[in-house]
């Protein structure tokens, strides 16, 4: 039945996984980013599963209910390929098509990169494809925006958990997915990041208190520590990836962002993705810029369903 959400958890990569699936057909994965869990693709996996798509959405590690290893070495871009990896054996599946948003289209990027024989197709939201920087990142980040940048701020272990337990979950939730600042996350000096982001007092039309309210319940649970991790590894990430400087995307890919994300036009992801640089490294690409901000695939649920689909569609006599 594709109109009924399965869950269950499944043991992969040496953690239990758990992962939302609906509907029957060609294998679909939906990868979530920061600070979210499945149910952020709970338009899209109705809309694929009744077009005849087997969709899984899972929690990402360190997220929801899935297992949040303690150290953030355990999550860098190659745990989570790893993640993935697992995910598509379990279904005995050769290859998929992947469609990740923020972290998830990092995770979704590198999968490409490193397993192509896997993947059938890419859908990426709001992350276009960098390749790796001669400098460290955190290094990069602290030099270029200085101590308020939200990734530099994230880096010490307990310092963005501590400023968040200042608020209720649902603040926190509210701070960021709600978010509709356009240029960089840089709070002023001597301010945490989740002080300078604002807590708007009319909610979007998009989302509703209630749905809030399942976010804040999951991360009340979870916490937000393993979501952090990410940002905690992406030093070793770096180190690592060096075999892999240069390379290209040769996996035919979609780039779905919104033109009020943050950085799109100040921050300079909108003549990145204009530019040759993002044509070299990713070939086989088209980009589709929707009038949103960074949590699209909520904001813009029908567009986005739209624009994956039609994607899907180059693929359904495989």
């Amino acid at each position: 039945m594709s109109d009924q959400v399965r869950h269950q958890r499944i043991k992969i990569n040496g953690i239990w996984m758990h992962i939302a699936e609906q509907g029957t057909g060609p294998l679909v994965l939906l990868l979530h980013g920061f600070p979210q869990f499945w149910y952020s693709w709970r338009h899209q996996m109705g809309c694929l599963a009744n077009k005849g798509y087997h969709v899984v959405a899972p929690d990402m590690r360190g997220y929801g209910a899935t297992d949040s290893p303690v150290s953030p070495t355990s999550y860098t871009v190659f745990h989570l390929v790893g993640d993935i990896i697992g995910l598509i054996d379990h279904f005995g599946e050769q290859k998929v098509v992947v469609v990740g948003a923020d972290w998830g289209a990092v995770a979704a990027w590198h999968l490409s990169l490193f397993r192509p024989d896997r993947v059938k197709g890419l859908v990426c939201l709001c992350v276009p494809f960098k390749s790796r920087h001669p400098a460290k990142p955190t290094e990069l980040f602290t030099q270029t925006f200085g101590d308020g940048f939200y990734i530099t701020q994230f880096q010490e272990p307990g310092r963005a958990e501590r400023a968040f337990a200042r608020y209720d979950y649902l603040a926190v939730m509210k701070k960021f997915l709600l978010i509709n600042k356009t240029d960089l996350l840089i709070a002023p000096p001597g301010m945490e990041i989740i002080d300078y982001l604002e807590t708007p007092s009319l909610l979007p039309t998009w989302i509703t208190e209630e749905e809030l309210g399942v976010y804040a319940d999951k991360f009340q649970e979870s916490g937000f520590t393993g979501g952090l991790n990410y940002y905690r590894a992406m030093d070793l990430s770096w180190e690592l990836l060096a075999p892999w400087q240069g390379s290209k995307i040769t996996i035919p890919s979609k780039l779905i962002i919104g033109d009020k994300d943050i950085g799109f036009k100040d921050g300079g992801t909108k003549e990145y993705i204009e530019g040759n640089t993002f044509k070299t490294l990713v070939p086989d690409h088209e980009v589709v810029i929707l009038d949103g901000h960074h949590f699209i695939q909520e904001e813009k649920p029908q567009q986005v369903s739209a624009e994956i689909l039609s994607f899907l569609a180059k693929f359904s006599c495989d």
